[in-house]
């Protein structure tokens, strides 16, 4: 079903036919296709097309995707997709960590990429105001804007990838209530999320680092084994070992 609201995607991607089939099928779907075919042009279409998604390769001439990937993390919060080749695990851990919101291995079907980009489109939409939630929560020296998508602690304002920031905040919407690595999916990466249920633990472990550097922050992400998370709210901690 193609979208009410046609959407732009903008498919970064070297491989002529690749591109063209997902052109193809993108626009049959209602969606309006940009392309590009190196990574420098695929950051100047993304500054100037301001797409609603971007579909982007990781091996490509000029620039590679994961180079694209963080120098765009770093102007705009537009949700990526990776498509990286079979078997370069490394690149799928790297792209996450540069702020790429999801993943899919070459081959792909066109059914398993569509169904991603309509949970990522879904989200995106969603993601400015989550239902019942403040937009701006702030005490003992931290402050989380979700309009804004920025967070503070005291002074320092925190760089967080996108999946970072809403599992910070669905955390911080349920205080003191153990949430499984099912719900936190569900929540942050969508039902229709097809990879390993461990990049909870991963974007967790990286929220932690985030929080490192400062000895006092007034709240702690407890790991409830065997079941997934809870962030329990006190005055302040101590983050030495």
């Amino acid at each position: 079903m193609a979208p009410t609201v046609a959407k732009r995607i903008l498919v970064v991607e070297d491989e002529d036919a690749i591109r063209e089939t997902l052109r193809y099928n993108l626009a049959r779907e209602g969606y309006e296709v940009v392309e590009a075919a190196t990574g420098p042009d695929a950051l100047s279409l993304a500054r100037s097309e301001r797409p609603d998604l971007i579909l982007l390769d990781v091996m490509l001439p000029g620039l590679s995707g994961l180079e694209v990937c963080r120098v765009l993390r770093q102007e705009s919060q537009t949700p990526i997709l990776m498509l990286t080749a079979k078997g370069t695990e490394v690149d799928k851990v790297v792209g996450l960590q540069l702020g790429a919101d999801d993943y899919v291995t070459k081959p792909f079907s066109f059914n398993e990429l569509l169904a991603r980009v309509t949970a990522l489109l879904r989200r995106s939409d969603m993601s400015a105001r989550p239902a019942g939630a403040p937009e701006i929560e702030e005490f003992d020296g931290f402050k989380i804007d979700r309009a804004a998508r920025t967070v503070h602690v005291e002074t320092v304002e925190l760089r967080l990838a996108p999946k970072e920031f809403d599992l910070l905040s669905l955390l911080l919407r349920n205080p003191g209530r153990v949430l499984s690595r099912q719900a936190i999916i569900a929540a942050v990466w969508g039902n229709r999320f097809y990879g390993d249920p461990k990049t909870v633990d991963v974007h967790v472990r990286w929220l932690r680092e985030k929080f490192e550097p400062f000895a006092r922050i007034p709240f702690r992400i407890t790991t409830v084994f065997g079941v997934g998370y809870r962030l329990d709210r006190i005055g302040a901690i101590d983050q030495s070992p």
